[in-house]
Order: structure tokens, then sequence, then C-alpha cells
């Protein structure tokens, strides 16, 4: 019995320590993130000072028309720092979406950081010049993502759609070609254009269309694509050829 009770501490010890550990390699990602993003956003610090400061005056002079501002000094600082952390990750976020807007991957890259119940196969079709469409099933129904030259983009979303739409049925399919021009959803609102699509199917539904796609894949796939957005130096040629021996 003392045996057991001595690993149980061990396990419970081993696992304090690991997220210990882990909880301080968070808090270096964290702050190497802030140093990078304050050396390129020159707002960034002005932002969150600001929201910090105003919080805490806000709070205080509402605590001292009631004569309680010592008590609400300290919610005033705790909101005030949430606010500060909340202009840091939509400060981020919005710039790793501006650095990788126009690049290949891109959208394959955003839509595997979707959050909720989405399947996505990334490149069902594309080219060697790494035009691609990707597949998400979700909520709506279908929806086929295209990344690339738009002329070529369209003819590849219009043979994917052909073939998708023989084995969901009457099940809705979206097309949507990620870019910057008129009739195109921009990068950074990818995963909010797909969140507002109406929900058409339910989970049941989108696990029998996954099986019967996921057969359709097997038969053809795209070129896999970069993992991530390709760096805007990257020699193109190169990728391609690599491409070609996949």
């Amino acid at each position: 019995m003392a045996k057991g009770s001595s690993s149980d501490k061990e396990a419970k010890a081993a696992a304090k320590a690991a997220r210990k550990q882990a909880s301080k390699e968070r808090r270096g990602q964290l702050w190497q993130a802030f140093q990078i993003q304050r050396k390129e956003d020159k707002f960034l610090l002005p932002w969150m000072i600001g929201a910090l400061v105003a919080s805490i005056v806000v709070f205080f002079l509402i605590g001292l028309i009631f004569g309680i501002q010592w008590f609400l000094l300290p919610i005033g600082i705790l909101v005030g720092v949430l606010l500060a952390f909340i202009i840091f990750g939509r400060r981020v976020q919005k710039s790793v979406y501006t650095k990788a807007d126009g690049q290949a991957g891109a959208a394959a890259w955003a839509l595997d950081n979707l959050q909720g119940a989405w399947r996505v196969t990334q490149a069902v079709a594309g080219t060697t010049q790494l035009d691609a469409v990707h597949r998400v099933i979700g909520r709506p129904g279908v929806i086929l993502v295209g990344e690339g030259n738009p002329g070529r983009v369209r003819g590849l979303m219009a043979q994917e759609k052909k073939r998708v739409s023989r084995l969901v049925g009457d099940t809705p399919i979206y097309e949507v070609v990620v870019g910057n021009e008129e009739g195109q959803v921009k990068l950074s609102q990818l995963q909010k254009h797909l969140s507002k699509l109406p929900r058409n199917i339910d989970t049941k539904r989108m696990d029998t269309i996954e099986g019967r796609l996921s057969a359709l894949s097997t038969k053809k796939t795209g070129p896999a694509m970069p993992k991530g957005p390709l760096p805007a130096g990257a020699k193109m040629r190169s990728v391609q050829r690599t491409i070609r021996r996949r």
C-alpha cells in the first residue's frame, strides 16, 4: 500500500513539474511574440498602456462617486490588463494575416486554424503554379475554398464542384475564392465568412458526407501545399519541382 502511495506521489509531482514547465514555455513564447510585435508595431505599447490607464481611471472615478474607489481600483487594474492582452492578441493576429496575405498556402494555413467542428481537406485540386482548391465540410454543407490565380482557380472550382455534387445530393455547396479583388474574400476575413454561413446540415450528415468524399479524395488529389504561407523570398521553381515529384 505504501509503495502504491509513493508511486502516486511521484506521478503527481511529475505531472506538476510538467505543467510548470509547459507554463514557463508558454510565458517565454508570449514574451518573445510581444518583443517581435513591439519592434514591428510602434502603436502597440501606446494602445496597451492607454487601455490600462483608461480602465483604471474609469473604475476609480465610478468608485469615487459611490465612495468605493479603493475597492474598484484593483478591478480596474485587472480589466485594464485584460484589455491590453486583447489588444496585443488582435494586433499580432492582424500582423500575421498581413504577412501571409497573397502567399501560396495562406488559405490552407487559415483553414487549418479554424475553430469548431470543421473538416478540412487541403488541395483536393490544384496546379503546379500552386493554385489550389481546399474542401471544407461543416454545418453549412460543403465549402470549396480556392486560392491562387483567379482564372485558373475558377476552372478548378468548377471541376471539383461537379465531382462533389455527384456524391452529396442536395447538400449546399459554397464556393469561396480568397483574395482582395471584388467578389473575393480577404484572407483575414475567411474564418469569419465561413462562420456566418447558414447551418444547413447536422453532424451526422457531416460524417456521411465526409465518408463519401474521403473515398473520392483517394482517387484524385491535388498537389501537396506548402506547410503554411510560402515565404515571399522562396524560389517558386524549386517548390514546383518538389510538387511534380510528389
